[in-house]
């Protein structure tokens, strides 16, 4: 699994200082082969416009993999096959009146096989399928962008 060395050094050490732990999400990293090579599949956020992961949270008993595939269908409207958990990255989820939470994502790769032309949250969001590079510089957090840059060097030998 993929973790940073700076996310799990100050995840110890938030911990350490006595720090709640954070709320876990699972999101899924859409991707294709187009004609130029890998490429990932980006939406918008509902919120603030800026560029993530289909992700969310686990409803019932879901699995986080059952989760990010039922994500990725409501906010992306793509289907296929998921592998393993690729690893882990830390953001702050914005909750409104200033509150802010801290979140884990574990990030599943998806290999898209249905793209759907309307889905359930088609007209709240935009997608944009990016070659790798592209998606690890549009997205915010910095230890996604890596997770996505590790997955580009050899995804075959990561999602299998």
């Amino acid at each position: 699994m993929f973790v940073t060395a700076r996310t799990h050094f100050l995840e110890r050490l938030r911990r350490l200082f006595g720090g709640n732990p954070p709320r876990v999400q699972a999101a899924a990293l859409p991707f294709r082969q187009g004609q130029d090579g890998l490429e990932i599949l980006l939406i918008t956020s509902r919120g603030t416009g800026r560029w993530i992961l289909p992700k969310g949270w686990p409803e019932g008993q879901e699995t986080l993999g059952e989760t990010a595939a039922r994500e990725a269908l409501e906010e992306a409207g793509v289907e296929g096959a998921m592998g393993g958990e690729l690893g882990r990255y830390l953001y702050g989820k914005e909750m409104g009146k200033g509150m802010r939470w801290r979140c884990e994502v574990a990030v599943f790769p998806l290999k898209v096989e249905r793209e759907a032309t309307s889905w359930p949250e088609s007209g709240k969001r935009v997608r944009a399928w990016v070659d790798a590079q592209e998606a690890a510089r549009r997205v915010a957090e910095p230890d996604l962008a890596a997770l996505i840059a590790a997955f580009a060097d050899n995804p075959r030998e990561i999602a299998a």
